[in-house]
């Protein structure tokens, strides 16, 4: 550790600016200012060389955190790169959409405000690509095995790269037009420019990946057709089935999924729209759920011009600071504020929608009322009624797992408890060949989770494919972890 002592002498944690809102809400780039160099090198010599660094365990990557904060805070940039990269392919998705479970964890945390370390991430990802640093890793040779790989998520993603580097035929098939799955048409500009995806699957093409866009698995391409023509196949499709609300009004015109508004914002900034089909602009906004999907919702309303948006979350309102439910190291329930939250809104919580009203089968409001909980459920607190006017309903109440009819059902694969495709240790389903990961296996989960069940999934096909004595799967000069 090149200063041992940082800890103490910068005791305040330095994150990037957000650029006035105002500004900000003038156009869809990311909302933060440049952060320079200097002050990153900064607040990574806050890293305190821990004896037990907690940052590992709370980080499901494994990322070498300590290390790549010590190579950054002495400008070995090179160095930080490979260390980076040694446990995660795609540092500056994760460094953008992350929650940063590390942080939590991070032993500074436990009576100062933690490490920078996501920031630490993505500028070190970033200066890589400025320096021309992050070049294609095509394999010393080819094993002659195809692979085809079921959605272009990060879990999806993460485990293509993995195969192709190993040496086998890599094809992503991904049913939208585009490569990215929810980072390309889930995820917001304004949280992270879709440049970012862009200029990695450039590296991954040179390296040999193939990417098929377009295509339906199951529909266009058959579950039998789709084993007969590959030696492995890996389902990384996700949990893309939204959670419902089966209330009075839920016909009526004006009320969305937020999967079905956020798409179209995406559309209209890469140039395929004139304009959104489905558009807060001069509405009355409610949005229903209070999770990060509704936050994207939230940004989106205002860059798009709504009069007035209302954002409802079921669940109380968290402390200010870490509840005590949630003790260190483990991810804290508390009060978090978004950058789409700073931008304005009205957040509502404990309430419950109850039912939509109409005119002429078009959503004018809801009537709701507020909850608290007693025993481990919800009710209606007597006499909270209220009524709210509303022109565009947005659901963003999370995901409740894949798509069954189709692909799973053709493959007849098993189902788990909560409707996910089963898996054993070795990421393989109950049918030979045929693997599963991210959320398509796990259930709605983070980036992070993504990224490294794809890396993991890939070490087992690799084994599958190649034997009990396959090499570890390369990155660059690091080899993949195993589950």
């Amino acid at each position: 550790m090149g200063d041992p002592s940082g800890f103490l002498k910068h005791g305040s944690r330095e994150t990037p600016v957000r650029r006035p809102v105002p500004l900000r809400l003038l156009d869809w780039k990311e909302v933060y200012e440049p952060f320079p160099l200097e002050t990153l090198q900064v607040q990574a010599s806050r890293c305190m060389d821990c004896g037990i660094p907690f940052c590992h365990n709370g980080c499901p990557l494994g990322n070498l955190i300590p290390e790549w904060n010590d190579l950054a805070y002495k400008g070995k940039w090179e160095d930080g790169i490979e260390r980076l990269h040694a446990t995660n392919n795609f540092p500056e998705f994760t460094g953008r959409l992350c929650p940063a479970p590390c942080e939590a964890s991070c032993v500074l945390g436990i009576n100062q405000d933690p490490v920078t370390i996501k920031q630490v991430e993505v500028e070190l990802i970033e200066k890589a690509f400025e320096d021309n640093r992050v070049k294609p890793v095509p394999p010393s040779k080819l094993t002659g095995r195809k692979v085809a790989v079921v959605g272009s998520g990060p879990a999806g993603l993460a485990a293509a790269q993995q195969l192709t580097r190993a040496g086998h035929t890599v094809t992503v098939f991904e049913r939208a037009d585009r490569i990215g799955g929810l980072l390309r048409y889930g995820i917001p500009e304004f949280k992270m420019e879709k440049r970012f995806i862009d200029r990695r699957l450039a590296q991954m093409e040179a390296e040999g990946t193939v990417f098929r866009t377009g295509v339906n698995v199951g529909v266009d391409i058959t579950a039998d057709e789709l084993r007969e023509q590959f030696d492995a196949v890996v389902l990384a499709g996700g949990a893309t089935v939204a959670r419902d609300l089966p209330i009075p009004g839920r016909e009526l015109d004006g009320i969305h999924q937020a999967m079905e508004f956020l798409p179209i914002a995406n559309r209209v900034q890469f140039g395929d729209l004139p304009a959104p089909t489905i558009t807060a602009e001069g509405k009355k906004v409610v949005i229903i759920g209070g999770g990060d999907t509704g936050a994207d919702c939230l940004g989106t309303s205002h860059r798009q011009g709504a009069v007035s948006v209302s954002q409802f979350e079921i669940m109380p309102r968290p402390p200010e600071q870490r509840a005590d439910s949630t003790p260190w190291p483990t991810y804290p329930l508390m009060y978090r504020i978004s950058s789409a939250h700073e931008e304005g809104g009205d957040r509502v919580f404990s309430v419950n929608t109850e039912q939509f009203v109409g005119e002429d089968g078009k959503v004018t409001g809801l009537r709701a009322h507020e909850v608290r909980m007693v025993n481990g459920r919800f009710e209606k607190v007597e006499g909270s009624d209220f009524e709210l006017e509303a022109d565009l309903v947005l659901l963003a109440m999370g995901f409740v797992g894949p798509e069954k009819p189709g692909l799973l059902t053709d493959l007849g694969v098993d189902l788990n408890e909560r409707g996910n495709v089963a898996r054993s240790e070795e990421w393989s389903t109950n049918v030979d060949g045929v693997f599963v990961a991210g959320d398509m296996g796990r259930g709605q989960s983070l980036i992070v989770w993504a990224i490294a069940e794809g890396r993991a999934c890939a070490a087992a096909v690799d084994r599958f494919l190649e034997g009990a004595t396959a090499l570890p799967v390369p990155i660059t000069t690091s080899t993949m972890p195993q589950r």
